[in-house]
């Protein structure tokens, strides 16, 4: 009865932890990469004024600059921001 038990146990645990582990990677951010692809080709076809192209290129320097620290979180901000700016 108490291995009956135990094995149930450890099953248990193991499909809480897996299920764990796999709603983590869901919430995980995108890769840096790919936002920095939306914004350089979402960045080629905008029509924005010199101010604005100023403020697009500002966010994605400094994207690069997160994602060069493998900081994909915060450079996906600044890559979000700069899709926002171009109305993406």
């Amino acid at each position: 009865m108490k291995q009956l038990f135990r094995s149930a146990l450890l099953s248990a645990t193991f499909a809480a932890l897996t299920i764990a582990a796999s709603a983590a990677q869901a919430a995980a951010p995108a890769p840096c990469e790919d936002m920095l692809k939306e914004v350089r080709a979402a960045a080629a076809t905008a029509k924005l004024s010199d101010a604005d192209k100023a403020k697009v290129a500002a966010l994605q320097d400094k994207g690069i600059e997160r994602c060069n620290a493998d900081d994909d979180k915060r450079a996906d901000d600044f890559f979000g921001q700069a899709l926002k700016l171009m109305g993406k």
